[in-house]
């Protein structure tokens, strides 16, 4: 495919054009990010991931997750289970109730309080159970709405599980499968490996198949798509601070002229309306508790005084807000800071695992606890 040309993501249910879609990132995507991501441009905004367990028990956080704005669309719910029953279940309740139009499963989290109960990124080394889990989430879809898969290339060089599971997941009848090119030990660091996803694409020609991993600006993701063969893009830590990402790259991938990055002026209205939006969805308290964990990404290499900084940190109101931002010279010329690491860049690690994991690829007797069903997310 041409780098200039969109290729629109097409699945009985659902179309997203540009082929773009916003990785879940815990305590990040939530309905305000998500609708300042859509006010720049279209794709696919996918919720924080929520465990099938908590959603059927109607935990309070787990339904504040998983509310979308009336007019969101589509919209995008993903689990994270290790219970087939109750993952189907959980399927089976979206679409009765016609909770979300998309649902994606997540086997990609690196994070070891997952991990080592047998969740995430360490779940496809037990083949039948993941594939077990797969099929019960497309059997209860019926159908009606799609469900698709998210994960990473294993748990490190040794035990590599993505073709295997990117084979199961397509014979299951998934609608697309998303691979973060790193494995479980690398975390976030290192650079992501954009030739497995060539070689998942080739694996599952049948499927398509979305590249997450190191799309810092749109050029990216024109990139990997030209040399991976890759229908679509995963796009997480590089939109932190910048959701003007996602016009770039409904641009570049429709061969349009790529609009600018947004100068400090800009850059400021799009962080005031980011606090705007959080204050309407949650309230003033939690709203500018929200917005604090976001000014160093959005303000990353731009001279900001450190008092500034240290308040925009501990901001309890958008008056507050509007002052400080007040203080900031918008002179300034951009920093070159476009590509690089945002967000987590923790690199590799050992994973953590539930003992004799990797002894066998099988579950046999073993049982993966209840509480591996924690409300993490990453990938």
């Amino acid at each position: 495919m041409p780098a200039t040309e969109s290729t629109a993501l097409t699945v009985p249910g659902l179309r997203v054009d540009p082929p773009v879609v916003l990785a879940p990132m815990a305590g990040i995507t939530n309905r305000a990010f998500r609708r300042l991501c859509r006010e720049q441009g279209a794709g696919l905004y996918v919720s924080e991931m929520v465990t099938a367990r908590a959603f059927l028990e109607h935990n309070d956080k787990t339904g504040r997750l998983t509310t979308f704005d009336e007019d969101e669309s589509p919209r995008s719910l993903q689990f994270h289970s290790v219970d087939p029953d109750v993952l189907g279940e959980a399927v089976r309740r979206v679409v009765t109730e016609d909770l979300a139009d998309h649902v994606d499963l997540n086997f990609g989290c690196p994070v070891a309080k997952v991990t080592r109960k047998g969740g995430g990124s360490a779940l496809p080394w037990k083949t039948d159970h993941f594939r077990a889990l797969v099929q019960a989430a497309v059997t209860a879809a019926d159908g009606r709405i799609p469900v698709t898969v998210k994960m990473r290339m294993g748990i490190d060089d040794t035990h590599l599980t993505y073709l295997e599971a990117g084979r199961a997941a397509a014979d299951a009848g998934v609608a697309w499968i998303a691979l973060h090119a790193r494995t479980a030990e690398q975390f976030y660091g290192g650079d992501a490996r954009w030739d497995a996803v060539a070689r998942l694409k080739d694996t599952v020609p049948e499927v398509p198949v979305l590249g997450n991993g190191d799309i810092w600006e749109a050029d990216d993701a024109a990139r990997m798509m030209a040399q991976t063969g890759c229908d679509g893009v995963v796009v997480g830590r590089g939109c932190l601070g910048r959701p003007w990402l996602f016009g770039q790259l409904a641009d570049r991938l429709g061969g349009c002229p790529v609009r600018a990055t947004p100068d400090l002026a800009g850059v400021i209205a799009t962080y005031r309306r980011h606090a705007e939006l959080l204050v309407a969805a949650f309230g003033a308290h939690i709203g500018c508790r929200e917005i604090r964990k976001h000014h160093a990404w959005y303000f990353k290499g731009y001279a900001v005084r450190r008092d500034v900084r240290a308040g925009l940190g501990q901001v309890a109101s958008l008056a507050e807000i509007d002052d400080l931002l007040a203080r900031i010279d918008v002179t300034q010329p951009p920093p070159d800071l476009t590509r690089g690491p945002r967000g987590r860049t923790s690199g590799a690690r050992p994973v953590s695992l539930p003992e004799g994991w990797l002894a066998s690829r099988d579950l046999g007797a073993a049982r993966i606890p209840r509480d591996a069903e924690l409300a993490t997310s990453g990938g």
